[in-house]
C-alpha cells in the first residue's frame, strides 16, 4: 500500500482543482481513514484526471461501495472550497 508521502505526490495532477481537493483528502481525511478507504483513495489515483473529473462530477459512477464513500468525501471538500 502507499505510503502518505508517494500518496502526496501522486495527488499532484495537472489540474489545479484536482490537485486542491485530493491534497485536501490527504491531508484530513487519510490520517483516520480506515486501510479499506486508503486503498480506495489510491485506486482513485489511478484514474486519469478526465475519469476522476467525471467522477467527482457526477457524470461516472465507481463500483466499489468505499470507492463511493471517498468520492462522496472528495465532493463535499469540493464544496468547502
Amino acid at each position: 500500500m502507499d505510503d502518505q508521502g508517494h500518496l502526496k505526490w501522486r495527488c499532484r495532477r495537472g489540474v489545479r482543482e484536482l490537485d486542491v481537493v485530493l491534497d485536501a483528502w490527504l491531508n484530513n481525511a487519510y490520517p483516520t481513514a480506515s486501510s479499506a478507504q486508503r486503498l480506495a483513495f489510491a485506486e482513485l489515483l489511478a484514474m486519469s484526471d478526465p475519469q476522476l473529473f467525471d467522477v467527482l462530477l457526477g457524470r461516472a459512477d465507481v463500483a466499489d461501495v468505499v470507492q463511493r464513500e471517498v468520492v462522496a468525501e472528495l465532493r463535499r471538500l469540493s464544496r468547502r472550497r
